[in-house]
């Protein structure tokens, strides 16, 4: 009887496991180099796996409805199929559209429908040199010669969320972009990629600005203000202060804290590539947030953001602009 008994168990585990992820299909597109796990659950990575920032990846499987894993396809892992979170870039997946409390397959396309935001800020060296950004970035082929200054953080994009869809929240339909020089002028020292085209600003606008109600021009200068905050705050303080050198996670984050608060400090997430070269900075806003003071009121009631790093080892370099 005990053995039927425990029989029994391992197949109605065996089931209730089997159930627990899901068949998926469509892309995943890598925003910083993040471990590729053979077991999520385990944190098994055979041969030190990872994915690569800018790389897009073949989606087979997701670890259940509302997910925060996905089983993608490592070329040259073994095994190939590997997990990664999916806080480490932005899937695209067919027939797996995200769903609102209605049910409805578009709702993370449906524009004016956030309820938080997220700003995402560049370290444009790190960006460069360690993303295959394939020369189509101008700015950075400018920053490599010596042409282009690293002085400030850059604006990477702003993102609207809704709580249900995440940072996957956008490509909603809305106003075509276009930009007054004024605000082209006003934008380009924080977003150096306006110095030479438009293509990525349409980009940003296209996948994420359409989604809330402000026009272009609003939006963008909004969001650069966002920027510069951070940059005169103790954040821009500690990477300005590190160029050419290095901090430590635990390092950044109490100096945060000391200067504002756990408040401030749970709200930040940096972004790594390859494990040690900072990329981004992200800052979770609330709905409302306002640009016309400090950190603290920019961050105002956000949400916590979810990991305080993303392919980060407890040492960050923070690149020099220019070929080293």
């Amino acid at each position: 009887m005990s053995r039927l008994l425990s029989a029994a168990i391992f197949l109605t585990f065996f089931a209730i496991a089997g159930q627990a992820s899901e068949s998926a299909s469509g892309k995943f597109t890598a925003t910083a180099s993040c471990e590729a796990y053979s077991s999520f659950a385990k944190q098994s990575n055979p041969g030190d796996a990872r994915v690569v920032a800018g790389t897009a990846y073949t989606v087979r499987e997701i670890n259940k409805v509302d997910y925060d894993w996905l089983r993608v396809e490592v070329p040259g892992a073994e095994p190939k199929l590997r997990w990664v979170q999916r806080s480490c870039g932005t899937p695209a997946l067919a027939d797996q559209p995200p769903k609102g409390p209605s049910g409805g397959g578009d709702s993370c396309s449906l524009p004016n429908q956030q309820d938080s935001y997220v700003l995402a800020i560049t370290w444009q060296p790190g960006f460069c040199e360690h993303v295959q950004y394939k020369g189509k970035k101008p700015e950075c082929d400018a920053m490599n010669s010596g042409a282009l200054a690293a002085k400030t953080l850059s604006l990477h994009g702003l993102w609207p969320n809704k709580k249900e869809c995440g940072t996957h929240y956008g490509s909603c339909d809305g106003q075509q972009f276009a930009l007054s020089k004024e605000t082209i002028d006003q934008i380009a020292p924080w977003m150096p990629n306006f110095y030479f085209e438009r293509t990525f600003g349409a980009y940003e606008w296209n996948k994420h600005g359409k989604c809330q109600a402000l026009p272009p021009d609003a939006y963008f200068i909004k969001a650069v203000s966002a920027v510069r905050v951070v940059n005169d705050s103790e954040v821009g303080k500690i990477v300005l202060g590190s160029v050419g050198k290095s901090f430590r996670v635990g390092d950044f984050f109490d100096r945060v804290k000391t200067r504002y608060g756990e408040q401030v400090a749970a709200r930040i997430t940096l972004v790594c590539s390859e494990r040690k070269y900072l990329q981004e900075i992200r800052v979770a806003l609330p709905l409302d947030f306002s640009t016309e003071r400090e950190l603290p009121q920019l961050v105002g009631s956000a949400g916590q953001a979810a990991p305080r790093e993303i392919g980060c080892d407890d040492e960050v370099y923070v690149e020099a602009a220019g070929k080293n």
